[in-house]
């Protein structure tokens, strides 16, 4: 991949404001004395980090020096560059007047094709300290910038005989190929099979990587363990001891069908007033939760251990993480704009299979459609490991086809039930002993068939199993 970098004029007034701010992981402010070994671990540290600004010609607390040599300054900044392995190619450092005094300033564009070290220590930048990268985050960071990452590697152990050549056939088919087409050889050229081991040398057989045992695997989470998905419904806005929760595996394809078919069954549906006028509703637009779980499961790290995709659902919002911080020169502040795939094979992949779009303006369509539903905007996070998109229900505004009747009322109910539905809401939840005390002399097993017939209806929300089964409001 090329990246075309254009430089931008730095504006005097964020100077200014930077100056003003101190330093950070974005903004490093160096002395004009600084040595040549100071500015190149600066540089480096940045170029490995989310790239910045480094301002020569200024103390640490934002205090501008005056009688700078800014054309040395020049110079030796760009010296200092050629050090690294391999060597940064920055935007010409410019030369800013301020007032009365000159700083000389160096872009560091993020997302950087390759990973910076200065005689085999790679560095990079937390808050205003430049630290060696560890161990987790060097191997990450050179999956993340390398040509071939961690999807495409072979799996050790594995062979074709696990893979599900039905699903691969299917898939084979869907893209319209001819009958004769060698499987292995579309696998091989879609990144899903390796012909070579990592050190280069050919294995005894074809061996599926990441990718290929993540959408064709008979059973991938026996060699990927943590590529799982973990979805829990909670009773309140908060994590809490009232839950529902489903662990799903398989294949990608799977855990996506399997996700959305959780959340269908467990967000809460009704009237919603829109002006004047009533209309019925789901709690979430259903092709939002669907682009946040696709996105989750196409860009995850799958390279990070003991942690899935979970997707956590409340009575105010629904949750989507992702392990794995964004990917190459994404940010939060150009999500809408930037794209960068981190697993490319398998975007294709499920662009093939109609899952997403590979110009990529998912983004762009959730906030438009959350818009469209009268809901607020989805909420991007990058936490300290990973990613989170919050999206907010629709719930407080859901209500009843007659607002002076339960919210239950346009379902039909026998009398049991609306008796149910009633302690549920005096008691916040019920249990098989509870109605069959509130119908002494009906049999128990009809019982049990009016609280599941609660739940299919989507009305409550099952908890526990066996003799410690109860049911909340959903």
């Amino acid at each position: 991949m090329t990246l075309h970098r254009r430089q931008r004029t730095v504006d005097v007034e964020e100077l200014r404001q930077s100056l003003a701010e101190g330093a950070n992981d974005r903004v490093a402010l160096l002395p004009a004395r600084s040595s040549k070994q100071t500015i190149v671990e600066t540089l480096a540290a940045m170029a490995n980090a989310g790239g910045g600004l480094v301002v020569l010609g200024a103390t640490a607390k934002g205090t501008i020096q005056a009688q700078t040599d800014s054309p040395a300054l020049r110079d030796l900044v760009i010296d200092a560059a050629l050090l690294t392995d391999p060597p940064l190619i920055l935007p010409k450092p410019q030369i800013v007047q301020l007032d009365g005094a000159e700083l000389v300033v160096v872009q560091v564009p993020e997302g950087l094709p390759h990973v910076y070290n200065l005689r085999g220590v790679f560095l990079t930048r937390t808050g205003t300290q430049n630290r060696p990268l560890t161990t987790p985050e060097l191997r990450r960071l050179l999956l993340d910038r390398s040509e071939s990452g961690f999807e495409s590697q072979p799996v050790a152990g594995t062979t074709l005989a696990d893979l599900d050549m039905g699903r691969v056939l299917r898939y084979l088919d869907q893209l319209g190929l001819p009958p004769d087409e060698e499987p292995v050889g579309v696998l091989h050229s879609r990144g899903c099979i390796a012909l070579t081991n990592p050190d280069g040398s050919p294995p005894e057989a074809p061996m599926p990587t990441v990718a290929g045992l993540l959408l064709f695997g008979r059973d991938p989470q026996r060699f990927l363990r943590s590529a799982e998905l973990i979805c829990v419904r909670y009773a309140g806005e908060a994590m809490g001891d009232e839950f529902v929760r489903q662990d799903l595996a398989g294949t990608l394809v799977d855990q996506i069908k399997q996700a959305e078919a959780f959340v269908v069954g467990n967000m809460r549906r009704g009237m919603r007033i829109r002006g004047m006028t009533r209309e019925e509703t789901t709690e979430y637009p259903l092709a939002v939760v669907r682009e946040a779980i696709v996105n989750a499961i196409a860009h995850r790290d799958y390279s990070i251990r003991g942690e899935g995709i979970r997707l956590l659902m409340f009575s105010d919002r629904l949750e989507v993480y992702s392990p794995g911080r964004l990917p190459g020169h994404v940010t939060i502040d150009n999500i809408k704009d930037e794209r960068y795939s981190r697993n490319e094979a398998i975007v294709a992949m499920l662009s093939d299979l109609g899952y997403i779009e590979r110009l990529g303006y998912g983004i762009d369509r959730m906030i438009a459609t959350m818009q469209e539903a009268g809901l607020p905007g989805p909420e991007f996070e990058e936490t300290s490991a990973g990613f989170k998109v919050t999206l907010r229900s629709a719930g407080t505004d859901l209500v009843s086809a007659r607002p002076e009747e339960q919210r239950w009322s346009h379902a039909i109910l026998n009398a049991r039930q609306e008796t149910a539905m009633a302690f549920v809401r005096e008691h916040g939840r019920i249990t098989n002993s509870d109605l069959q005390s509130l119908a002494p002399d009906v049999h128990p097993e009809t019982i049990r068939r009016d609280l599941a017939d609660l739940v299919d209806k989507n009305l409550l929300i099952r908890i526990g199993t066996k003799r410690a089964t109860y049911y909340i409001l959903k």
